[in-house]
């Protein structure tokens, strides 16, 4: 199979306008796609050609970096503001409370109720992408793309990409403390739509959803089996669903899910083969490619997200977050920082103002976001290792690597003191990346460490439908069939 340079191949694609077909296929509220004869005409031409199969998948990608998916909303942007780690607050908005407000559509302040509409129909639009890709694969790939292993990576990162919305999407508007709450497996939640087309889909417990994107997993993984000794610490396919970021997804489902077993399995597996060591500097890569197993490429990311990320003498609308949250948010005491996610190669501090900034979204010059990153293999292992002692060093390699001397390893008293270290740990790792929200919800935490003014709930973690969908989507008809109850109060 030929190993495409992403990024350049990307930037190609967008001065060409080849990929525009895959961003216009897709339509508001249930018209997921536009089945018209003359959209028809233009995939039949489309997927005539390999390149048409290639400018497609990396329309795909190019999705993915949007404002309402993991350009914003479903990474830095609304799920840490919910996990409340920045001081941020917009105009219009009193105070950081405001952001729980779900049931309301604002002008101004946090327009949480706007986002989550937009991030559920973007995710869908990417989905329905992928689907659309999956079909024109079935209908001609073997005709048109000879190479068998460069036709199977098409549907791997195909599946593997619809997976990994999915799985965000079951995240996001699915139960909380799912594995550990016995009624929240059997909770209808959302669709797995699996249809390149605008029908109907039902609403599904969420234990198949699970099962629905290990299934894509399964089926991807085998499709790269080719590229399970591939070292990705100088590959391209780090900007892609390769291998090892399948098998790493997989291991991300399987541990929400209470699989220790196979969660165990998958995060070893990462770990033994993927050819990348966790780092010990964040010198000029704050957001730490060199650990990424699957990343999106942002063309001119810096820029793109100045307004958030963009260093100055006063914060307006950046993401910054003030001292005193910082040093309980880091558990940083006085001048002495262990850790190198604390240090100036990972913040812009302001003492003046007692203010500080991450870098990863400006000194990133691979101008990369993260999808999945190595250390949460680590945490996987220590949250899924059943022995304590061993679990606590898997968490300790990683403690060691940031800074934090032998002296100050951490030892589980136990499963509390675990998930009490993880908890702090978690936090400090993927700080601007969008995971932290969903640790706590997957944990059922109602209070915050750095901040004794917040409370969370199960109404704040379960998201509502957007009101589209609930009035044009597929929710009244299965509602109607299965006497579902959707009612979400706002928190």
């Amino acid at each position: 199979m030929k190993h495409l340079k992403f990024p350049s191949l990307l930037y190609k694609v967008c001065r060409m306008g080849t990929c525009c077909l895959a961003l216009s296929l897709v339509t508001a509220c249930s018209d997921w796609f536009d089945v018209s004869p003359k959209t028809d005409l233009k995939a039949e031409e489309l997927f005539s050609t390999e390149a048409g199969f290639e400018s497609s998948l990396t329309g795909i990608y190019l999705m993915m970096t949007d404002q309402g998916a993991y350009g914003g909303n479903m990474s830095f942007g609304m799920l840490d503001q919910l996990a409340q780690q920045y001081d941020y607050i917009p105009d219009g908005a009193n105070d950081r409370m405001a952001i729980y407000n779900y049931a309301t559509a604002t002008t101004d302040g946090f327009r949480t109720k706007q986002k989550l509409a937009q991030s559920w129909l973007k995710l869908y639009n990417i989905i329905a992408n992928c689907n659309n890709l999956l079909k024109w694969l079935d209908n001609k790939g073997e005709a048109v793309i000879r190479n068998a292993n460069t036709r199977n990576a098409y549907r791997a990162e195909a599946l593997a990409a619809r997976a990994y919305c999915q799985f965000d999407l079951l995240r996001a508007w699915g139960p909380w403390k799912f594995g550990t709450d016995a009624t929240a497996a059997a909770a209808n939640c959302i669709p797995y739509r699996k249809v390149a087309d605008n029908s109907k889909q039902p609403l599904l417990p969420a234990k198949e959803i699970v099962a629905l994107a290990l299934k894509d997993l399964n089926e991807a993984k085998q499709l790269l089996v080719n590229e399970k000794k591939l070292r990705l610490d100088d590959s391209e396919r780090r900007f892609r669903f390769n291998y090892h970021a399948v098998n790493a997804l997989m291991a991300r489902i399987y541990c929400y899910a209470g699989d220790a077993t196979n969660a165990v399995a998958c995060a070893k597996e990462v770990v033994d083969n993927c050819g990348l060591t966790l780092a010990s500097s964040n010198q000029d890569d704050p957001v730490l490619f060199s650990e990424c197993l699957c990343a999106l490429n942002l063309y001119h990311l810096s820029q793109s997200l100045s307004s958030h990320w963009a260093d100055g003498d006063k914060y307006t609308s950046q993401y910054f977050i003030r001292s005193e949250r910082f040093n309980s948010y880091f558990e940083v005491s006085g001048d002495r920082r262990e850790d190198m996610r604390t240090k100036s190669a990972a913040f812009y501090e302001h003492a003046s103002t007692k203010t500080a900034l991450s870098r990863k979204y400006n000194t990133n010059p691979k101008e990369a976001i993260p999808l999945i990153r190595l250390p949460e293999m680590y945490y996987i292992l220590c949250e899924m290792t059943p022995d304590l002692n061993q679990a606590a060093q898997y968490l300790n390699m990683v403690r060691n690597k940031r800074g934090y001397s032998r002296s100050l390893n951490v030892n589980f008293a136990n499963e509390a003191s675990r998930i009490t270290a993880l908890d702090r740990e978690f936090r400090k790792e993927f700080y601007a990346e969008g995971q932290y929200w969903f640790f706590l919800k997957r944990h059922g935490m109602t209070t915050l460490a750095y901040d004794n003014t917040v409370t969370l709930s199960k109404e704040r973690y379960e998201f509502p439908l957007p009101d589209a969908e609930k009035e044009y989507g597929w929710t009244a008809s299965h509602d109607a069939q299965n006497g579902a109850n959707t009612t979400h109060n706002n928190p």
